[in-house]
């Protein structure tokens, strides 16, 4: 469904969902440089509807930018991977991540984290019944997930996106009545971490660093702070070594890794983010400039030098406890 390309064109395609500053800027100005370096590059937004098993992929790379939302979209990105295409981001990896896998291997990476808990879901999930449940402990030992976490604690989903059922909780009886109404949806349970600063940051191409003064608190538009303070050299330089380890260990071309700042030490909050927000109203002018500009350049590179998918796709390589070991790997600081 998608043109032929020309002899020796690179090809890239942008897979995208409701949003639109983001990918135009993005398509205006991937084109815009290969005219003005004279390269064989053009960029375009893909155009699907059933793709045969053994279709050819017209793409050289391509930008992810919502199969987490649709099915079919992740199926597509699959085969096309087995077609030579370099996807961005890894689809294979993006299919079995989850946010409480990450908060484990980054603590076993030295990073920072809040302590966290993943529990079972409330409701029976579809075509299950309470025989399917007989390896869970009844009753559970609430008392222990409370003092290990803490009170007050934050409830929400293990994996997904958007600030989708994340609660604030405060008392037992309070987190008691917000984990009966999530029904199926497992959820895990996070220390909350009183922080003085915060910080969100954006990692192209798992070299490619800008940090963002953030306030989560404020309502959305109003998060990125304007001509924030600076941020103190120590801890600029320790969160950056965090960014780089938490997303080569994720295996993520594009992310973005948010710290909560509670005395000088920086936990890693979120950093499932593979289609992060980079919308020109809510990120701002600057930010917007920076990450349509290095993604610009990333994919560029990307499709001149394809990177090797298939060795990116045995991410096995992280999760071996002797290689994690030889990392440095610390507990987190107090």
């Amino acid at each position: 469904m998608n043109p032929k390309r020309k002899k020796n064109e690179m090809k890239i395609g942008i897979l995208r969902g409701q949003e639109n500053s983001f990918p135009d800027a993005l398509i205006a100005r991937i084109n815009e440089k290969a005219r003005q370096t004279q390269k064989d590059v053009t960029a375009e937004y893909i155009l699907i509807g059933g793709t045969k098993m053994d279709e050819p992929c017209p793409y050289d790379v391509i930008l992810d930018r919502i199969s987490q939302d649709i099915e079919y979209y992740r199926s597509y990105l699959k085969q096309a991977v087995l077609q030579g295409a370099y996807v961005i981001n890894n689809p294979f990896w993006w299919s079995a991540d989850d946010k409480y896998f990450n908060y484990a291997l980054a603590n076993k990476l030295g990073v920072a984290v809040p302590k966290t808990v993943v529990l079972p879901q409330n409701s029976h999930p579809e075509g299950t019944t309470t025989e399917s449940m007989r390896n869970l402990a009844y009753p559970m030992n609430w008392d222990d997930i409370f003092a290990y976490v803490g009170l007050p604690a934050f409830l929400k989903p293990h994996s997904g996106g958007g600030c989708k059922m994340v609660y604030k909780v405060h008392s037992r009886d309070d987190f008691f009545y917000k984990y009966n109404q999530t029904g199926t949806t497992c959820m895990v349970l996070q220390e909350n971490i009183e922080f003085d600063e915060y910080y969100r940051c954006y990692c192209v191409g798992q070299k490619h660093i800008h940090i963002m003064t953030y306030d989560p608190r404020l309502p959305y538009g109003r998060n990125y702070i304007k001509n924030p303070p600076p941020i103190e050299p120590k801890l600029k330089k320790r969160m950056q070594g965090d960014i780089l380890k938490i997303c080569k260990a994720l295996g993520y071309d594009l992310n973005t890794v948010e710290f909560a700042i509670k005395k000088g030490v920086p936990y890693a909050i979120d950093y499932l983010n593979p289609a992060p927000d980079a919308d020109q109203v809510s990120v701002t002018e600057a930010n917007f400039s920076w990450i349509v500009e290095t993604v610009a350049d990333y994919l560029i590179e990307s499709a001149m030098n394809k990177p090797d998918m298939a060795g990116k796709l045995h991410w096995a390589q992280f999760l071996k406890p002797q290689k994690l070991r030889k990392s440095g790997a610390k507990t987190r600081s107090k």
